[in-house]
């Protein structure tokens, strides 16, 4: 693809690029954000640094994109913008966001479209970073009597496996979303197929027994996990990381215990997989 007002430079031959001459405090402009639109279509996942953005900015540069999702299992710790999503892990922390891979919410009805996360803290002697995948490259790299087999199953992915309890606030009563999704799906802009299960949400195959769903579930979930799909981004002080759900999976590494790491995400809704 050729760019005039934005520079992409490739992080792997595969998945992801660092976007350059593009200041995200900004309305983008019309061909500006088309060539955006263009190289995360292409790229799967892409990468601005030295951004200094406020939460309406972050939100309104989502809101470019599609209407903002709302997290289902979020404690809206921050006042008035109950579509931000703090990102956080200290000393104190138990656990962190993302630490298998996954596509975000996919037990949604209709699983984001996309993730934007801004990192305004890293761990001062590195570590942090996170992993993308790309599961288009997952799905072609089956071999064809696998391809064959899942064609058409659906799976069934459920929140209550990942956010019961998860977020420290009284979740008692609460009803996490759970959804049946096809195990290939179909990208609705570029048509091509990729793979849409997860370690994180997915529970079990539709129609199959137990043993039988476990064992396919498992063996995708390591084929997903091949090094040879993924690459990995190495964070700094105020970068922003847009990955398309659709399409990706990501896992975020805790190595950097006890020290601190934080940001904030907001995320655009998508539509029901197929």
């Amino acid at each position: 693809m050729s760019y005039q007002t934005i520079e992409v430079h490739n992080s792997t031959p595969h998945i992801g690029a660092e976007i350059r001459g593009v200041d995200l405090s900004n309305p983008l402009g019309n061909q500006q954000f088309q060539e955006v639109h263009d190289a995360l279509t292409d790229r799967l996942v892409i990468f601005f640094r030295d951004q200094k953005l406020s939460v309406e900015q972050h939100k309104d540069f989502g809101r470019r994109f599609g209407k903002l999702h709302m997290h289902p299992a979020s404690p809206n710790l921050i006042a008035d913008h109950p579509e931000v999503l703090i990102i956080k892990a200290d000393d104190k922390a138990k656990y962190i966001a993302g630490e298998d891979w996954h596509s975000d919410v996919s037990c949604d009805p209709e699983p984001p479209m996309g993730s934007i996360l801004y990192l305004t803290e890293v761990p001062p002697d590195g570590g942090g970073d996170t992993m993308f995948a790309n599961m288009y490259l997952a799905y072609e790299t089956l071999s064809q009597p696998i391809r064959k087999l899942i064609d058409g199953l659906t799976a069934v992915h459920d929140g209550e496996k990942h956010y019961r309890g998860r977020y420290g606030n009284d979740d008692r009563g609460k009803v996490y979303p759970r959804a049946e999704h096809p195990i290939v799906r179909t990208h609705p802009e570029t048509g091509k197929k990729c793979l849409f299960v997860n370690r994180f949400f997915t529970t079990h195959i539709v129609g199959l027994s137990k043993s039988e769903s476990d064992a396919i579930l498992e063996m995708l979930y390591r084929h997903i996990e091949t090094p040879e799909l993924s690459m990995r981004f190495k964070w700094t002080p105020n970068a922003v990381a847009f990955w398309d759900n659709r399409c990706t999976q990501h896992h975020a590494l805790w190595d950097y215990y006890p020290h601190r790491r934080y940001g904030h995400r907001v995320t655009v809704c998508g539509q029901k997989p197929y």
